[in-house]
Formats: structure tokens, C-alpha cells, sequence
């Protein structure tokens, strides 16, 4: 006999094993291969040192006294990170109950009642029982709920790490975006008063007779052509400025800020390996952890197959003892052990397990979806960069050629030997490139926030 039990329980732990009930997660196998796109060959990949510059602190990244103090308010206020910080509260509250699930629950039932038949005295009858159940987790339903709900915490952490990563590169991209408007709005007042500079010249130029009326009148109508784009850039500012107001979670107000060409940066723009994403990237991280949760879900639905095993009893004291009624009332205990073993459950256990493999397909995809977009995104980040170095490069040779443009058509047109027309297209040639370095200047920028972002920078600051 005790040998068949021996067999017997041999057989069981087989079974369960082989249905992976008790099997803990593990990440499954990823290519990484190739994430990252070289930004000057359309064919190679990068090759990257494993130096992450996404490891940097957010600090040593932005140095801007005025952006830290933006930054750091941002973090203390912003809406959207104190919320994804109380959705990790509710996800440990949910791990706390799952914890203690494997506790015997204890409830106090006091109940009393009052009886009394024709002819006969009433009589008191009352009950003060202590009523505790415990779920034996023998085939892991308790353990995989338990082992779900902290995947579910570690992914809301990483969720609100992912939050704060983008609260970070907000803050960042709206703040040099007011620098590249500043910049942009002194150019163009600068080169509004050179315009009206300009048509008093013409204006002496033409009582010399050197010039016609058509001369003046189109300079004058490119010189109100300037100062009326002066308004619109106050206008983006002002939008800029409340939008980053809105981020900060503060009334609409101006913000005070350096200039762009303060602005320095570190030299390092390594990617780190693409396997550095796993764990690097917060919603790659996130998206994992919801893989290993539907991955618990899955295990739970498989063990509502197997019989569950309870314990509850009673404990207290009562005046009622079947038909007896004992006055002052006794110590009454109880207990009771039940074993359920499911046969036919109209097919429900059968539906959620196939939910359950389905949503953890679901989510495998979701994963691997996440990597491939995490490493787009530092591919289009480092191609940026690379686009905007090469852009300013050039564009500081335009602007030399066009400086020296304007200087010999006005010379030229004083000697009389050019035309007014060459002297106005060359200004608003010189005018769109200044305007297109500062431009430039601040792609280079933001493509160095946006790898910074897109590497999970300041995720545990």
C-alpha cells in the first residue's frame, strides 16, 4: 500500500512539473542584431562600446543651472509622474494581499437570538464563534498570483521610470526650443533695423538719382515683411512657454532661461550594445513585465485544473448546544479539511486558459514590438545628430559666402554697377540661412536629448 503511494505521488509531481505550473519566468531569446543602424552607412551596423550614454546622471547631461531647476520642479510636480508613482502604490498593495493569501483568514461572527414558544419563558440563545479558512496552495495558484503581482510591480516601476525619462527630455526639448526662438527673434530685430537702414539709403540713393521709386517701395516692403514675422515668434514663445508651464504643472508664465550658444554637452554619444535595451530602456522593461505577468496568468489558469485543498474551523463559545441550552455558554470548536477537484465547469476553465495563452502571445509580440521600436528610435536619434553636424558644417560656409554677398552688392550697387534686386535677394538670402544655422544648431541639440531619452536616461534619479 504505501508503496502505490509512493507511485502515486510520483506520478502527480511529474504531471505537474510537466504542465510548468511551478516554472518561474525567464526571458526569452531575443536578437538584437543589427538594432542600431549606423547614421552614416545605409548598410552597416553600429558598432557601439558598451558605454551607455543613457547611464549618464541627467545632471552631467544638462548643465544649464536654469534647465535643472526646470528639471528638478518637473520631477517634484509633473501630473503624469505622480500618478504613474501611485500606480506602483497600488501595484505593491496588490502584491501585499497576494502575499498574504497563503495566511488562514480569521473573521469573529457573533450572532445572538431570541425565542420563545406559547406558555414558556423566552429564551436567549447566542453564539460567539471565531471562524478561520486556509487555501493549502498545493498545484501553485497562490504562487503564480503571487509571482504576477510583482511582475505587476516592477512593471508600473518601470512605467514610472519610463515617465520620468520623458518628463526629463520634455522639459529639455521645450527649454531649447525657447533658445532657438530667442535666438531666432534677435536675428530677425537685428536685421529689421539693417532693413530700415537700408531704405534711407535708398532714399538718399534715389535723390542722387542712382535708384528709381521702385527701388524704395520693394526694399520698404521687405523690410515690413521682416518685422511682421517678429510677432509670430514672440506668439511661438509665449506657446512654447505655457506648454512647459503645463509640464511643470504651473499657471502659464514667462520662463527664465540662458542662451543657445551657452549651451555645452558631453563629448560621449555612445549608444551602448543593443543588448543594454532589456534592461536600459524602462517601457522595453515595462513591456517585459507584462509578458511575465500574462506568463503567471497563464500558469494560474493551468492550476484551476487541479484539485484545491482548504482547511476551516470554528472556535468560540455558545449557550447552544444542539438541544441543550447551557447558561453561562461553552467552549465550542470545529474543523473541517475539503478537497475539490473540478470535472465540469461548462467549459470555463478550458476559455481561460486559452485566453490566458493568447494574451501571453499578445504580450510576447507587445516585447518584441518594444525593443524594435527602442532601437529605431536610437537609430533616428543618432542620424540626427549626424544630419545636424553635417548641416552646420556647411551652413557656416554659406553664411560667409552670403556675408560677403550682401558687402559687395551694396558696393556695387553704390558704384552703380548693380541693381537694387541683387542687393535685397542676397540680404534675404543671408537672412533664411542665419535663421536655418540657428536651426541646425538646435537639431544637433535635440537629437542629443532624444538619445539620451531614447537610451533611458535618468530613469533612477
Amino acid at each position: 500500500m504505501k508503496k502505490q503511494q509512493f507511485i502515486y505521488i510520483v506520478c502527480l509531481a511529474a504531471l505537474v512539473s510537466g504542465c510548468n505550473i511551478y516554472k518561474p519566468y525567464s526571458r526569452p531569446e531575443m536578437d538584437t542584431k543589427g538594432l542600431y543602424r549606423d547614421p552614416v552607412s545605409a548598410t552597416d551596423t553600429l558598432v557601439s562600446d558598451t558605454t551607455n550614454m543613457g547611464d549618464l546622471p541627467w545632471r552631467e547631461v544638462f548643465t544649464d543651472p536654469q534647465l535643472q531647476s526646470l528639471i528638478q520642479l518637473g520631477l517634484e510636480q509633473n501630473t503624469d509622474l505622480q500618478t504613474a508613482i501611485l500606480k506602483v502604490q497600488e501595484a505593491e498593495a496588490g502584491l501585499m494581499s497576494a502575499r498574504l493569501a497563503y495566511t488562514p483568514s480569521l473573521n469573529l461572527a457573533p450572532q445572538g437570538g431570541l425565542s420563545w414558544y406559547e406558555n414558556h419563558r423566552r429564551t436567549w440563545t447566542w453564539s460567539a464563534p471565531i471562524a478561520a479558512s486556509w487555501e493549502i496552495d498545493i498545484f501553485g495558484k497562490l504562487l503564480n498570483t503571487k509571482r504576477g503581482a510583482k511582475a505587476a510591480v516592477l512593471q508600473s516601476q518601470a512605467y514610472k521610470q519610463a515617465v520620468q525619462t520623458q518628463v526629463i527630455a520634455a522639459v529639455a526639448n521645450y527649454y531649447y526650443t525657447l533658445l532657438m526662438l530667442d535666438e531666432q527673434l534677435a536675428i530677425t530685430e537685428n536685421t529689421s533695423v539693417l532693413w530700415k537702414k537700408t531704405v534711407e539709403t535708398m532714399r538718399a540713393m534715389k535723390e542722387a538719382g542712382m535708384v528709381n521709386e521702385a527701388a524704395i517701395v520693394q526694399s520698404e516692403a521687405n523690410s515690413y515683411m521682416i518685422e511682421a514675422s517678429i510677432p509670430e515668434l514672440k506668439q511661438q514663445i509665449r506657446e512654447i512657454e505655457n506648454a512647459l508651464s503645463l509640464i511643470l504643472k504651473e499657471a502659464p508664465q514667462q520662463i527664465e532661461r540662458g542662451s543657445l550658444k551657452s549651451q555645452s554637452f558631453p563629448a560621449m554619444m555612445n549608444a551602448g550594445v543593443p543588448v543594454q535595451l532589456l534592461s536600459n530602456r524602462p517601457d522595453v522593461k515595462a513591456a517585459e513585465m507584462a509578458f511575465a505577468g500574462t506568463f503567471y496568468n497563464t500558469n494560474a489558469a493551468r492550476s484551476a485544473f487541479y484539485p484545491s485543498l482548504s482547511i476551516s474551523g470554528n472556535f468560540g463559545w455558545t449557550n447552544q448546544l444542539g438541544s441543550m441550552v447551557a447558561n453561562p455558554g461553552k467552549m465550542i470548536a470545529s474543523a473541517l479539511g475539503s478537497l475539490t477537484q473540478p470535472l465540469f465547469n461548462k467549459g470555463a476553465n478550458t476559455a481561460r486558459l486559452r485566453i490566458a495563452k493568447a494574451q501571453q502571445q499578445e504580450a510576447l509580440l507587445s516585447f518584441q514590438q518594444a525593443i524594435l521600436n527602442a532601437g529605431s528610435e536610437v537609430s533616428n536619434a543618432l542620424c540626427q545628430y549626424q544630419s545636424a553636424e553635417d548641416k552646420i558644417v556647411q551652413r557656416k560656409k554659406q553664411i560667409n559666402s552670403l556675408e560677403k554677398s550682401v558687402e559687395y552688392t551694396q558696393e556695387l550697387l553704390t558704384l552703380g554697377t548693380s541693381t537694387y534686386l541683387e542687393v535685397l535677394t542676397a540680404q534675404q538670402s543671408l537672412l533664411s540661412a542665419q535663421l536655418s544655422n540657428v536651426s541646425d544648431q538646435f537639431d544637433r541639440i535635440q537629437a542629443i536629448v532624444n538619445l539620451y531619452n531614447a537610451l533611458g536616461g535618468g530613469r533612477n534619479e
